[in-house]
């Protein structure tokens, strides 16, 4: 045998995950994160400006915040870097059939028992703010990023300022609630009690039809404008919304904002302590936790019938015609498709869906103010979908329970004062946390957390399709 054979036939060492050089290389790079993470640490985290009492600003070190980012940055930056040079086995796994459907239906029932669960846990007095401030909330975000998907997830229209249709729904339902000549005009025509009573609901689809006209508004101005352009120019428009609603006091109020605003009511029983209330109609004890749970379940219907109708919208040629959009507008120009009414019906059907949660936030709230629809909304919402994965419905709840209802957990972790001191305080760092999570997210999953598309139609049986081979739109 010659030598060319027996040194072709001798196995090759194989490099191994640990050798020093690679180690060297690691150790090299997080530490250049760790010097990063510092600079940024010192001005965030390691020096905080406090009024004393001559109204002078002064500096209180907290060195040991910064110290905990650094390290934090330099253990998480070296393990990503070893990982992947670690023998790992990948397993495969088959998803019975029907298994989404199984985990739907038990999710459902479990959403739908929210309120007992919260009930038997905290009693009436923790109740209202678990159903209120996390469930409620969680399921508002869950309908506008619902109805953003359709715009951004579905048709590939980039939009920043879905914040506007959000605004316009809430101030259409307040100003019309709150009008005294509506007010007079029901009053002599029905009776002085039927407004107050009935004025959510009748101004509930109004309000969706004034948000989807003015969608359509900002639709026919950006038909020709894609990618970043479409996105300043959507921008642009949600800003023009807050600043009309800022400067236009006589009818807005201003930063005055619009109190008194109406309360829904259970089929005409309104949630109070008279005697034709809810409670006293059914011999209950009068208390607020009946509203707090009919705002429950009247959100998750506005939910669902959101995620239904998007569904539905999905598999009928509008819906096709929408992904058809997002992959390559210039093929469907080519196939016949008229896109300026595509478009045009993307953005009303995502601005309707958000003017229905506005004014379901108007009523729960019973005031709101130009504050509470700023550009933040907007990322928010955009940032939901994103990271849940554009066009994926299960996804975007996912997202919106994990940064809403964590930005909600935040507030109860006081025990971490033990660890960090009287005065820390875990929500003042929620937005750090929140841009942390999105970095790390999208280093390991680039395209949402869910990261499989179900196609529209299928021949024979439905495959499910990895999402980088599908297009996430250019606007």
């Amino acid at each position: 045998m010659s030598p060319m054979a027996v040194d072709a036939a001798e196995p090759r060492p194989m490099a191994s995950a640990w050798a020093p050089a690679k180690i060297a290389a690691a150790l090299k790079d997080a530490l250049g994160t760790a010097l990063l993470a510092l600079g940024l640490a010192v001005p965030i985290l390691a020096l905080r400006t406090e009024q004393n009492m001559s109204n002078e600003l002064i500096l209180q070190p907290r060195w040991r915040y910064a110290a905990i980012a650094v390290l934090l940055a330099f253990a998480a930056r070296f393990l990503y870097l070893v990982a992947p040079s670690l023998p790992s086995r990948r397993r495969t796994f088959t998803a019975p059939r029907g298994l989404g459907r199984s985990l739907s239906i038990v999710l459902l029932i479990l959403l739908l028992l929210y309120p007992v669960l919260a009930l038997a846990v905290t009693g009436k007095a923790g109740a209202v703010k678990w159903i209120d401030n996390f469930g409620i909330q969680i399921l508002i975000y869950i309908m506008l990023g619902w109805g953003l998907n359709i715009v951004v997830g579905l048709a590939g229209l980039l939009d920043l300022g879905y914040v506007a249709f959000y605004a316009v729904g809430a101030y259409a339902y307040a100003l019309l609630a709150t009008s005294d000549p509506v007010k007079a005009f029901m009053a002599e025509w029905v009776g002085a009690g039927f407004w107050p009573v009935w004025a959510f609901w009748i101004c509930l689809p109004v309000a969706g039809l004034m948000a989807a006209f003015w969608g359509i508004l900002l639709g026919f101005p950006v038909l020709r404008l894609r990618g970043d352009y479409l996105a300043i120019v959507t921008l642009a428009f949600g800003e023009i919304i807050r600043l009309i609603l800022i400067n236009w006091v006589p009818v807005t109020g201003g930063y005055a904002g619009v109190s008194g605003i109406p309360r829904p009511s259970f089929f005409g029983l309104p949630f109070n302590a008279s005697d034709g209330g809810f409670a006293a109609f059914f011999g209950l004890e009068f208390t607020p936790l009946y509203r707090t749970i009919f705002l429950f379940y009247m959100i998750v219907a506005l939910a669902l019938l959101t995620n239904w109708v998007t569904l539905r919208l999905r598999r009928l040629p509008l819906g096709r015609a929408w992904e058809a959009l997002r992959e390559d507008e210039i093929a469907c120009r080519s196939l016949g498709i008229n896109t300026t009414n595509t478009k045009l019906t993307a953005f009303a059907i995502g601005a309707g869906f958000g003017g229905f949660a506005g004014s379901f936030f108007a009523a729960r709230q019973g005031f709101i103010s130009p504050e509470s629809f700023t550009f933040m909304e907007s990322a928010v919402v955009l940032s939901i979908v994103v990271l849940g994965g554009m066009g994926s419905q299960i996804g975007v709840a996912i997202a919106a329970f994990a940064m809403i209802g964590g930005t909600e957990i935040l507030r109860e972790l006081d025990w971490l004062k033990r660890v960090f001191g009287p005065d820390f305080e875990p929500t003042q760092y929620r937005m750090l946390l929140f841009g942390l999570a999105m970095v790390l997210l999208m280093i390991w999953k680039p395209r949402g957390l869910i990261s499989f598309r179900a196609p529209s139609i299928f021949l024979r049986e439905r495959r499910l399709v990895r999402s980088d081979m599908v297009k996430e739109g250019h606007g």
